[in-house]
């Protein structure tokens, strides 16, 4: 609220001092109450300070599950400081959400960006993860299209519904309008800003705002170029877990962020001497990628961990709605089945009765191979211009940010400081010549369930064209020119 709005009450003095970001005030039919924003100390950004209302959303069973879920799915088996969960991840971009929202309205009042705006998008941050299922994008990449070939689910379309569920099971619709939002528009906002399969084109294919403030969309979820505050917490938080340098400064582009309008549309743009620091974010991605995301022995164990989930699925059972029961694969259909299924179903399978019929057995032995770390064997990779002509049955993994073989600097938008309303994108002459000019690559790993047998392997690629084993490894260095991989995983039964 505007501290000029508040009325001349002696309990309302401390309010009108801090003006915004630690206490509000709401109306009630007899007084002016003063509350405090919830205090909490994140190892990355600090005291973070939020609204009630997030409060509200973190104190549920659908947001506590988060807790239980491993931001980096199988890389806690290999790095031993990547333990942090999704749960911190959300609030840290629910905080960086807020700060973009309350620099841009600070640094611009004519974008008439309100309270009721930031908000918003706060919640977005928040609840931008909630459909995530067991270790992360494992049971969303790998699990679920191998165990319901054909169905097309992701987790941000899961998180749209796990919202929902959050909001009706819990009764924080009248809440929600207590704090000042407007239902059902700044719902259908929260959501669009989650997650939409609307293309942007030159209609405005969004309800909960106008297109005077398209740049609302930019700050979760940036279909535009891939900058957002969900990249800037968890490059900075999986680095801070991973003991990896992360070489990005996002404090330096909520500091330079504006709002330029574009053939009519307003976009979030940054000055343009701060190229070589987004240039610098892309990198870190990929070095995440590479020493991380697709550590071969990270997707080693994760394909180990599908194959158990696979062997009992059919063998795990959850009580949803209405008492029906639903196995992991079908849980993604039943958002009270969903809340229940976290990385726990790992122990879950791991501790399987003696007598448990066969499949769950095998798929607890799996398991035990991964404490044991009796793991697949890795025999090499190399790589191929069209993968395919190595074996038609392969298994592939998508690395990028939405811009395919592109340059994503290319789709940013930049401002000098002698005009700070005209937005410009890189031109040709202008891009240095010791960039990247490559932007995609695919990488083909071959793998063995069991220990190698070397004379087949050998036997195997010399009728693959590969006369030695060691042509395996051949082009095995990888340039750090490349912001984008392909990886493709070969196993061998």
């Amino acid at each position: 609220r505007n501290p000029e709005q508040i009325p001349e009450r002696p309990a309302c003095e401390a309010l009108r001092r801090t003006g915004v970001g630690l206490l509000f005030w709401v109306i009630t039919g007899l007084d002016f109450v003063v509350c405090v924003l919830q205090v909490f100390n994140d190892p990355i950004h600090g005291h973070i300070e939020l609204h009630p209302l997030l409060v509200k959303i973190i104190d549920t069973p659908q947001f506590q599950r988060l807790r239980s879920i491993k931001q980096l799915g199988g890389a806690y088996f290999v790095y031993p400081g990547a333990s942090h969960n999704r749960f911190e991840h959300s609030i840290g971009v629910a905080h960086l959400a807020g700060q973009l929202g309350q620099a841009l309205k600070t640094k611009q009042p004519g974008l008439n960006i309100t309270d009721r705006d930031i908000l918003c998008v706060q919640i977005a941050g928040l609840c931008h993860d909630l459909g995530h299922g067991p270790f992360s994008h494992l049971f969303d990449a790998m699990f679920i299209p191998r165990a319901r070939p054909g169905t097309e689910w992701r987790h941000e379309t899961a998180s749209l519904d796990m919202f929902d569920h959050l909001v009706e099971s819990n009764g924080l619709q009248d809440v929600m309008e207590q704090y000042g939002l407007i239902l059902p528009e700044d719902r259908t906002f929260i959501k669009e800003m989650i997650h939409t399969d609307n293309n942007n084109d030159q209609e405005w294919p969004y309800e909960g705002r106008t297109e005077d403030k398209s740049f609302l969309y930019e700050i979760v979820s940036n279909k535009e170029n891939g900058i957002d505050v969900d990249k800037f917490d968890y490059f900075a938080r999986d680095c801070y877990h991973l003991g990896l340098p992360n070489n990005f400064d996002h404090c330096r582009f909520l500091t330079f962020a504006r709002v330029c309008e574009v053939n009519g549309r307003r976009y979030i743009c940054v000055r343009d001497k701060e190229e070589d620091n987004m240039t610098e974010m892309f990198h870190t991605r990929l070095c995440l990628h590479r020493r991380a995301y697709q550590h071969k022995v990270t997707k080693i164990i994760e394909t180990m961990i599908t194959d158990a989930f696979l062997k009992a699925d059919r063998h795990i059972w959850i009580e949803g709605s209405g008492g029906n029961m639903f196995t992991l694969s079908t849980a993604i259909g039943d958002m009270e089945a969903y809340t229940k299924l976290t990385d726990a179903v790992f122990e879950q399978i791991l501790n399987c009765a003696f007598n448990a019929p066969q499949e769950l057995r095998d798929a607890r032995n799996i398991l035990r191979r991964i404490i044991n770390r009796d793991l697949y064997r890795f025999l090499g990779e190399t790589r191929f211009e069209d993968p395919t002509e190595v074996c038609t049955n392969v298994f592939t993994i998508n690395m990028d940010y939405g811009m395919n073989d592109e340059d994503p600097i290319n789709h940013l938008y930049f401002y000098s400081e002698h005009d700070t309303t005209h937005a410009f994108r890189r031109r040709p002459w202008q891009v240095s010549r010791i960039r990247p000019t490559h932007f995609s690559e695919q990488l083909v790993r071959f793998v063995c369930r069991r220990y190698a047998d070397m004379d087949n392997f050998k036997q195997w690629c010399r009728a693959n064209g590969f006369p030695e084993y060691q042509v395996i490894y051949i082009n095995k260095a990888v340039a750090t020119d490349y912001f984008h991989y392909c990886l493709i995983y070969q196993i061998f039964s």
